[in-house]
């Protein structure tokens, strides 16, 4: 059974609309050293999100509890997802707010630009020294590090990547889809002999519709913003990926009814196998309780153009200016990255790791899918910030915001064509970015 809930999704949801019913808090300041971070005695309050299912919060409460650094202790705290970033912003505002937090894949840029943050370039320049830099992936540190220095320090990984029911395309008399191409020749064989071949949804809570979408932009290339960070919808590679899914559409590759499918739908067709290919999360095969390896990661699929690229959301670990000691701070950060390894250890969580030494432990390394995500996908994997690579806070008003939900059931009804759907689009974010 997978240890993942449905909730966990949301660590990377948009918190546009949530951030619009909050005030500002730059007017707050950092806060006393008494006070919101720690209670009496100088502990360290750190809030966690559920991530998985509660054996994680569980040992994730005994890991806190166990740090005593820089003459410290630690507090654990569970907030649940719903209503999060109001939560976070009514307790900082009122200087009740965590020293150290999980949270939103794009909370700590939220909080910087809102002067709340505390930078962890310490953090980072003591892990160069104790080893631990070097032992993070490839590309992950740098995406958070802002002009004023690193806003927050990633520390497990959410995939978007393409798996493929082995059975079903034996069946079509299909090999894995290579390539936009294949993935076309494959879905009209699997729609022949009943199945979908480009599984997705975009109904009640399901971000994997809106996640499809900047994942085939980015396949081919494109992304919603230039390498600067300037909004850029209308570039020919993003019309090019829309034409590739409304061409999906149009063949019947995609469930008509994907547009109001919930996660737990779209993880019953899996389970069900009434889809054989799609993009989809980090273990899905343990997800919808696949024991007979017949659920399978694809290898990298190549857009037109030969560009190979996956998704990722890097969910951090940040720290807040309000807390009874900075140096406790960041030797706790550093103490919960050091002991992140016994949560994959116990199978506990589904999220990729950010460590090499973490993916290489047994109980990680035997399913060959997590091994062939690290090797071939992790490298590759681009953000929501693609075409650029550094994140900011306004990557929220994207992800799980309501111009990308629109656009996604556009796409997904097939009423459209695709640079009408991409300037709605763009219309769409640029009032909310305005604001």
């Amino acid at each position: 059974m997978s240890t993942q809930t449905a909730l966990s999704r949301r660590n990377f949801l948009g918190l546009t609309a949530a951030a619009a019913s909050v005030p500002l808090l730059a007017a707050c300041g950092g806060g006393s050293a008494t006070q919101g971070g720690g209670a009496a005695g100088g502990t360290i309050k750190f809030w966690d999100m559920p991530w998985a299912a509660p054996a994680y919060n569980e040992a994730a409460k005994t890991v806190t509890e166990g740090f005593s650094g820089a003459n410290s202790k630690a507090s654990y705290q569970l907030i649940q997802w719903n209503n999060f970033y109001q939560t976070f912003s009514s307790a900082i505002a009122s200087k009740t707010g965590p020293a150290v937090s999980t949270g939103g894949g794009f909370q700590a840029f939220q909080f910087d630009d809102q002067g709340q943050i505390a930078y962890a370039d310490n953090v980072v320049e003591s892990m160069k020294k104790n080893g631990m830099y070097d032992d993070f992936l490839p590309g992950l540190l740098e995406p958070f590090k802002s002009s004023n220095g690193y806003v927050a320090i990633p520390w497990q990984l959410s995939m978007r990547v393409f798996w493929y029911r082995k059975s079903l395309l034996e069946k079509a008399g299909v090999e894995p889809p290579k390539d936009w191409a294949t993935i076309l020749e494959a879905g009209k064989a699997l729609k022949k002999i009943g199945v979908f071949g480009f599984a997705t949804g975009s109904g009640s809570g399901n971000n994997f519709g809106n996640h499809a979408m900047i994942q085939m932009m980015a396949n081919n290339g494109g992304g919603v913003f230039t390498k600067d960070g300037q909004l850029d919808v209308m570039n020919d590679r993003n019309v090019e990926a829309v034409e590739f899914l409304l061409e999906l559409v149009s063949n019947g590759i995609i469930d008509p009814a994907a547009v109001g499918y919930t996660s737990e739908n779209l993880d019953a067709d899996w389970k069900n196998g009434k889809v054989a290919f799609g993009p989809h999360a980090t273990q899905l095969n343990h997800r919808v309780g696949d024991k007979a390896g017949d659920i399978v990661v694809a290898s990298p699929i190549a857009g037109p153009h030969g560009d190979k690229h996956g998704l990722v959301f890097a969910n951090n670990i940040m720290m807040y200016t309000n807390t009874p000691s900075q140096e406790a701070s960041e030797a706790f950060v550093e103490y919960f990255l050091g002991q992140s390894k016994t949560f994959w250890q116990q199978k506990l969580i589904n999220a990729l790791p950010v460590f090499k030494s973490t993916t290489e432990l047994p109980e990680f390394a035997a399913d060959p899918n997590n091994v062939k995500i690290v090797k071939e996908w992790q490298p590759i994997a681009k953000t929501f910030a693609a075409q650029g690579t550094t994140l900011n806070g306004s990557l929220a008003s994207l992800d799980g915001g309501q111009a990308l939900n629109q656009f996604t059931q556009t796409v997904l009804t097939g009423k459209t064509d695709a640079k009408s759907a991409l300037t709605a689009f763009e219309s769409g974010l640029k009032s909310v970015l305005k604001k």
